[in-house]
């Protein structure tokens, strides 16, 4: 005769499996906590990393072969992303000046509030327009360096600008330069 507290079969010593409430829960606490704890330190490295390049470029000013390039011609754009944010974009014409070529820019777009003060200043690097048809499509100034003489078109995306921004044209500024 089978009793009622072990489901009516084998008696008191068989085996039974174990239930999912007798699980361990806490190997995966642990592994999550690794992996938070992980990309907080990315996370944090790498803006410790930005925030260097910024401060460098406060201090030494910005690169000496910048000067040799000339920025202009800016035209703004905004266009609606999939999530329903706005996107903004800044087109313009960097000109080389210089005798060397150049293989990489990043520059400080500055942001101006309605007292011609920057709220926000935003390094990135600068990207090269390589085509426009069918859509615009850009690629990093490694791709195509600019030669001495060269003029190309660029193109800068941002996903957000401060709502305190002015709507006028930002200042852009090469602040860092690699040349060869």
């Amino acid at each position: 005769m089978a009793s009622a507290g072990n489901g009516g079969s084998g008696g008191f010593l068989s085996e039974q499996k174990p239930s999912a409430e007798g699980r361990s829960w806490l190997p995966w606490i642990a592994a999550g906590t690794v992996v938070v704890i992980a990309l907080f330190m990315i996370l944090f490295t790498g803006h410790r990393n930005r925030a260097r390049q910024e401060a460098e470029s406060a201090v030494h000013g910005p690169d000496p072969y910048a000067s040799n390039l000339a920025i202009g011609n800016l035209k703004m754009s905004e266009a609606e992303n999939f999530a329903g944010g706005k996107v903004t974009y800044v087109d313009g014409e960097i000109s080389n000046k210089g005798d060397k070529t150049v293989t990489g820019v990043n520059v400080a777009v500055t942001f101006k509030n309605d007292v011609g003060e920057p709220p926000q200043v935003i390094p990135m690097p600068l990207s090269l327009i390589r085509t426009r048809e069918p859509y615009v499509d850009i690629e990093p100034v490694s791709a195509e360096p600019l030669k001495p003489g060269d003029t190309h078109e660029f193109r800068l995306i941002f996903d957000h600008v401060s709502p305190v921004w002015n709507q006028q044209y930002p200042g852009v500024a090469a602040i860092r330069v690699v040349t060869r």
